[in-house]
């Protein structure tokens, strides 16, 4: 039996706690496993009138989760408001995702499910860290170079083998090396957390139409197909580079498991028009499952009761599911 799921809170200003709580509310229609919250009570009871029980150790969750929402509480030392973040609830925020990651590590809980943090508000107290995925890959000893963000929802799943770089800086920034670490590393990730025994993946373009053969951009025949064809030579399934404007029709997506997409936008806009309320952020190359729902803290509706659960209901179960099917993959030899 798997143990129950940390879910950190993120943000105790931001919509964290209260799709945490919706989504205990919803567990039994959402099929959700046993999961239990790290944060600060006081910021779920400020925006939610249900049950919460505080209780000391993951192993009290399975005893309290059919009545209560189970919450190793961390304190938030300064006065929480809905919507007004503050320094003392960055630091709330930053102890929290320790403290989960720290359970994981230790085998405490199953898996990891990070709430939505402010990386302005985290810089500012000492959060060194480009987002919670760098700083869970350092606490689990992993390079940061070898961890790869994939966004995925029902029908798709999506791969930005650059992410937040300024668009100008995105063609010196792809190199074969870094494409070939990404193709191997998400082929990797669909075998060990999907269980899909032989991953098909779709490489984009950078150039609108893939280039054009030549005349809006040499990128697609300079660089990513020559990499696309020593990739299939290693033994990958990959095709392209296809144009990113026709590679994410219904028909097309059923081509691939994953698309590789150059930078940020080309990744995320598709996944979020998909997706917006049942997309998660997925981490690949690490030695525990992390999964985040794939927004952010939403200061502006926090206390509103207008924050939907969906991406935190998909992240919780993912996190379940991929959690399976890696002990599944791993008892397989």
């Amino acid at each position: 039996m798997l143990r129950p799921v940390a879910v950190s809170l993120g943000d105790p200003a931001g919509i964290g706690p209260e799709i945490v709580a919706k989504a205990w509310d919803q567990r039994e229609a959402a099929n959700l496993p046993c999961f239990f919250a790290i944060g600060d009570v006081d910021a779920i009871e400020s925006v939610w009138a249900g049950p919460v029980r505080r209780i000391a150790d993951p192993a009290e969750a399975a005893t309290v989760f059919e009545t209560a929402l189970p919450c190793i509480h961390v304190p938030d030392e300064g006065e929480t408001v809905p919507g007004r973040p503050t320094l003392e609830g960055a630091r709330c925020a930053f102890q929290s995702l320790e403290v989960a990651t720290g359970l994981v590590r230790a085998e405490s809980a199953s898996a990891l499910v990070t709430g939505p943090v402010s990386k302005i508000q985290l810089t500012q107290v000492g959060f060194s860290h480009p987002g919670q995925t760098e700083f869970i890959a350092e606490r689990c000893g992993v390079s940061r170079s070898n961890v790869v963000m994939m966004l995925a929802g029902p029908t798709l799943r999506v791969v930005p083998l650059t992410i937040h770089i300024p668009f100008a800086h995105v063609p010196a920034a792809l190199t074969p090396a870094l494409i070939k670490a990404r193709a191997h590393a998400t082929a990797r990730g669909l075998r060990r957390l999907f269980g899909i025994a032989e991953p098909r993946l779709a490489i984009a373009g950078l150039n609108p139409h893939a280039g054009e053969d030549g005349l809006l951009g040499r990128e697609e025949i300079d660089l990513i197909a020559p990499v696309v064809e020593s990739l299939r030579l290693e033994g990958l399934d990959i095709s392209g580079p296809h144009a990113a404007d026709a590679m994410f029709s219904p028909r097309a997506r059923a081509g691939y498991d994953a698309a590789l997409c150059c930078y940020h936008d080309q990744a995320l806009i598709p996944i979020k028009a998909l997706h917006f309320d049942e997309g998660v952020n997925m981490t690949l190359g690490l030695p525990i499952v992390r999964t985040s729902p794939d927004h952010g803290t939403a200061f502006d509706i926090a206390g509103q009761g207008r924050a939907h659960p969906g991406a935190m209901i998909a992240a919780i179960r993912m996190a379940r599911d991929a959690e399976l099917c890696r002990r599944s993959c791993t008892a397989a030899g």
